[in-house]
């Protein structure tokens, strides 16, 4: 009998930046509804998905800074869209930028999210890994990216979740183009990932590449993560020109033999439904990407033993 989860991706238009939490909420719940009306058990929300993309900004004060994060989950503002998700039977995953202070009385920040059940519980939460721009202003750009300056790498691993009949991970944004993303979830056996990004459509710290190709690269690399783990991938973008910057996009479900399912077409609020079967990975899994008969990581430090490592050239 198929384990059928019939999921969403909720992508999101641009958040302004004066646009407060109970704005932003209002407009999660409603995509939520949307979803849950086409029969969805599951939404994907972007990452950092209450705020505008904040690290795009110098910021001196801590005050502010402050204000895009959220110290408790739920907390007043997002607690009603816990409660139509426990009324509705929705799960979701939703991206954060968390602020906590640990046992040694040391703040921490770090770029999270987590998935909630059908019954409005936290079973899981993963903070981001691989923090991509940088921890200084860049001068001369149009726009800065200081995911480095504001977050911590994230401090959970990559771990796996066993909630709504299934094998669940979540990476955020960047952690998608890491093949090591997939694999270590992969070797957890999970059967669905799911993610949110706030990609620009161009990169202003390399030569820019065309949006084109900058939207194959999204694509490629998580057809090839669920491909190679026999895995569900369900992306959900924020899109559009948030506060002058454009975002790419591209939401999408990718099944586990790497085929695009469905793609949103939209650069706003939209949800896209597909039903995910999670065995459809198994034959996957236990042939082609047999990790135990097949894989065979004692040979790899061997080949390049016998090889010799090639020197990086000359600058």
């Amino acid at each position: 009998m198929p384990r059928v989860l019939t999921a969403a991706v909720a992508q999101m238009g641009p958040v302004a930046r004066d646009e407060s939490r109970v704005q932003v909420i209002d407009r999660l719940i409603t995509m939520m509804r949307h979803a849950h009306a086409r029969g969805a058990e599951l939404v994907v929300f972007p990452e950092l998905a209450l705020t505008t993309f904040f690290p795009r900004w110098v910021l001196d004060s801590q005050d502010e800074i402050d204000s895009f994060f959220e110290t408790e989950m739920p907390s007043n503002e997002t607690q009603p869209l816990f409660e139509v998700g426990k009324e509705l039977g929705v799960g979701f995953h939703l991206g954060y930028a968390e602020k906590l202070t640990g046992d040694d009385g040391v703040t921490h920040y770090f770029n999270t999210a987590i998935l909630v059940d059908q019954n409005g519980e936290i079973s899981g939460k993963y903070r981001k890994v691989h923090l991509p721009g940088h921890a200084e202003p860049q001068p001369g750009q149009p726009h800065q990216h200081l995911e480095k300056r504001y977050f911590e790498v994230g401090d959970l691993g990559f771990p796996a979740f066993r909630s709504m009949d299934g094998v669940m991970g979540m990476c955020i944004c960047n952690d998608r183009r890491w093949p090591e993303t997939y694999r270590v979830l992969g070797l957890q056996g999970v059967e669905m990932v799911m993610l949110g990004y706030n990609t620009p459509t161009t990169n202003p710290f390399q030569e820019t590449e065309s949006p084109h190709l900058g939207m194959f690269h999204n694509h490629l690399s998580m057809q090839a993560g669920a491909y190679q783990n026999g895995a569900w991938v369900l992306a959900s973008a924020k899109a559009g020109t948030e506060e002058g910057v454009h975002h790419m996009g591209g939401s999408c479900i990718i099944s586990p033999t790497g085929e695009m399912v469905v793609q949103a077409m939209t650069e706003g609020d939209e949800v896209i439904v597909a039903e995910c079967d999670l065995d459809r990975g198994k034959y996957i899994r236990e042939t082609i990407f047999n990790f135990d008969a097949h894989r065979r990581i004692e040979h790899y430090g061997l080949i390049t033993e016998r090889t010799g490592a090639v020197p990086p050239p000359e600058k």
